[in-house]
């Protein structure tokens, strides 16, 4: 997550991770797409496409003499996933807190049973130990 947010907080960053949600695209279309908004050099774009790089939000690969970039989709992932749990700071507990209500549900089965005088019902896919 090593300066994911500090890329991000440049305007012009958060324009080329848009444009390269289209698709790869090399240096070229990038720099063209990004002139026809702002007044922008070539070199200018590359050092952004190099911030972005650190940042693992953007990935490169060579085809010849060109190089092709591309959202990097495990950085973009990392990142919303930190998003996610700084909005939901409870949803690690969702599961544990549902499993605990199930064996809650079970045990309040088992104790009316018991007091009925009969065995408690199991859950669908629980299995039955009561002999047959």
């Amino acid at each position: 997550m090593s300066g994911v947010f500090e890329a991000l907080g440049e305007p012009v960053r958060r324009l080329i991770l848009e444009l390269l949600a289209g698709g790869e695209q090399p240096v070229g279309p990038l720099v063209a797409a990004l002139q026809t908004r702002l007044p922008i050099s070539q070199p200018a774009v590359s050092q952004h496409l190099k911030v972005l790089l650190e940042a693992n939000l953007v990935r490169v690969r060579a085809s010849g003499t060109r190089r092709l970039y591309a959202l990097d989709q495990a950085g973009i992932d990392a990142a919303q996933a930190w998003l996610a749990r700084l909005a939901d700071p409870l949803s690690p507990f969702v599961q544990p807190l549902d499993a605990l209500a199930t064996e809650v549900a079970r045990g309040r089965r088992s104790r009316r049973g018991a007091a009925a005088g009969r065995p408690a019902a199991s859950l669908p896919g629980e299995q039955d130990s009561r002999p047959a």
